[in-house]
């Protein structure tokens, strides 16, 4: 069965924009705790991934955004 949790990150992530017009470092590691759960980020929850920091404006990336990004980064390049 297809994991749905895809969904849940997109849903998350709405909310999370929604509250400030921002994401924060920690907003984006619950979401990509969703991804991980099941122990594999599947091909949809990279999209969603890549979807999410798509949105992330350059000026909002701050120090633990960075590393949080980095982190993004290497879960999802090891593919």
């Amino acid at each position: 069965m297809e994991s749905r949790d895809y969904l849940e990150m997109t849903f998350r992530s709405i909310n999370c924009f929604a509250d400030d017009g921002k994401l924060s470092a920690a907003e984006l590691g619950e979401i990509l705790a969703i991804a991980e759960r099941d122990g594999v980020i599947d091909p949809n929850e990279i999209r969603v991934l890549h979807s999410i920091i798509s949105k992330v404006k350059p000026h909002e990336i701050d120090e633990p955004m960075r590393a949080m990004l980095k982190r993004v980064s290497e879960r999802i390049s090891r593919k």
